[in-house]
């Protein structure tokens, strides 16, 4: 992919993104309480004294959160720090009871780490991860249930975030998707968030600069709480048209937080930004030093699943995959582990065929994942194996697959049923050509007098004639006899 960049009335601009993921943690309870955290539940049913901040409650830390944080840490190829601290983050709003926000500021518990990235063209990108820390999340102010009163749900309030920030070093929209992807792929691979993004388990901060090439970067704006991958893209490409204009005009870009409007296709001012010293940070007084053992995070490092650059690679070398089919087959654990129970003992490329095909458009076209596939993976070997085996020929297999999808029988229920087993009868093969030839005898004599194309034409009408149930490499070789001995 070549180098993206925006044109503007001065030339050419680069766009400078970083981006911010709040990741909700896989955990039944809280950060700092045992309140629950199931998604859809009645507004405040889902709320400790902790929560809402009652006087005299003193939170306590959740473990699993914190082994939720180090195997994300350790997936991203990122070092672990062994101690950290949670700060107090001070700032107002209705849906903070407390008036502050337990995070990490100073030392958070996961440090440098990277994500590398696949991009259209083959390539692929490293992308440094800054830092990873832990925090509560806020309550919701709802605005659109009462026309005069906002009313607040305290059920997110406490849930545990992971903080997960990138460095600067995404460059296009596209690159921005990738990454956001990527990054999803391997939190639910790890099982430590679940990536649904329409359910706000995953937002995204983007931070977006532009500059000319060569030039130190200029001022950045934060776009708040991005809800899609598709979005943060159209995000990114608004806010960066806007400041080139306000730069080209002879302004100055003011840091500040904004919102997208997928409506609009365009950012508007929130807030001027804060910076850290207008939150207050210190440390919070009722929590000590978080301090992890050594040998912990080892055992945590030995129990982390493969992870999608590891399988992508696995299925390159094993299966003799494209890179490309690999990596469509690994951005889902679930999609990965179907391709395997398909492809063992069988033609791996003609699964993974069948998998990004027929299959991929099945689902797209009910509506369903492939966890709730209506053809289970040994029902997809099944029909491969009848394929093989020359029961059924690739045109047939794909009548009965569709069938698969419709009724949820077996491909041999369908092919006895439907009497669709493939024709391997010579007698019956060399009748069907003898009968074509005869019914066709002005191209005959074309296809005798050098127009050899018409090969095509004829095993088409043998194919025709016998129900699509010929085997295609008989009807060729017959048809080849019985042409060339005329």
């Amino acid at each position: 992919m070549g180098a993206y960049e925006l044109e503007g009335a001065t030339g050419p601009w680069e766009v400078v993104i970083g981006l911010e993921v709040h990741a909700q943690v896989i955990s039944r309870a809280k950060l700092f309480s045992g309140a629950a955290t199931a998604f859809g539940a009645a507004p405040n049913t889902q709320v400790s004294f902790v929560d809402a901040a009652f006087p005299g409650m003193l939170p306590v830390i959740n473990r699993e959160c914190v082994a939720q944080a180090v195997r994300t840490g350790l997936g991203l190829e990122a070092h672990i720090n062994l101690v950290s601290r949670f700060d107090r983050k001070n700032y107002f709003y209705a849906d903070l009871p407390a008036g502050y926000q337990i995070s990490q500021f100073a030392h958070p518990i996961v440090g440098e780490g990277r994500i590398d990235i696949e991009l259209a063209d083959g390539s692929t990108r490293a992308i440094g991860v800054t830092r990873l820390h832990l925090e509560q999340d806020a309550g919701k102010s709802l605005h659109d249930q009462h026309p005069s009163k906002s009313l607040i749900d305290l059920n997110r309030a406490g849930v545990a975030l992971m903080e997960i920030v990138s460095e600067p070093d995404l460059r296009a929209p596209e690159e921005a998707g990738a990454y956001l992807r990527k990054l999803r792929s391997i939190l639910r691979y790890l099982g430590t968030c679940d990536g649904n993004m329409d359910e706000g388990s995953m937002r995204a901060d983007v931070n977006v600069s532009v500059r000319k090439h060569g030039e130190p970067y200029r001022t950045r704006c934060e776009v708040k709480n991005v809800n899609s991958i598709r979005f943060v893209m159209q995000a990114i490409e608004a806010e960066a048209r806007r400041q080139i204009e306000v730069w080209e005009s002879g302004a100055t870009v003011t840091q500040e937080t904004r919102l997208f409007d997928p409506a609009r296709g365009e950012t508007r001012s929130m807030r001027s930004k804060e910076d850290a010293h207008d939150y207050r940070y210190f440390p919070d007084p009722d929590l000590l030093p978080l301090v992890l053992e050594e040998a912990w995070v080892d055992a945590l490092r030995a129990s982390l699943p493969e992870l999608p650059d590891a399988k992508r690679a696995r299925f390159i070398r094993d299966y003799a995959l494209p890179a490309y089919d690999a990596g469509v087959l690994v951005a889902e654990q679930a999609t990965a582990d179907y391709f395997e129970a398909v492809a063992k003992g069988r033609d791996a490329r003609l699964a993974a065929n069948w998998i990004t095909g027929e299959l991929f458009a099945a689902l797209n076209r009910t509506g369903r994942s492939i966890e709730t596939s209506p053809i289970p993976p040994a029902a997809l070997g099944a029909l491969l194996d009848r394929m093989a085996d020359a029961t059924i020929n690739g045109r047939i297999a794909k009548e009965v697959f569709e069938a698969m999808v419709e009724t949820g029988q077996s491909p041999d229920a369908i092919i006895d049923a439907r009497g669709l087993r493939q024709v391997t009868d010579a007698g019956a093969i060399d009748a069907a050509v003898a009968e074509t030839l005869a019914r066709h005898p002005d191209k005959l004599a074309e296809y005798k007098s050098g127009k050899d194309k018409l090969f095509g034409f004829f095993v088409g009408q043998v194919m025709k004639a016998m129900a699509g149930k010929g085997n295609p490499a008989l009807v060729n070789a017959a048809l080849k006899r019985a042409l060339d001995a005329g």
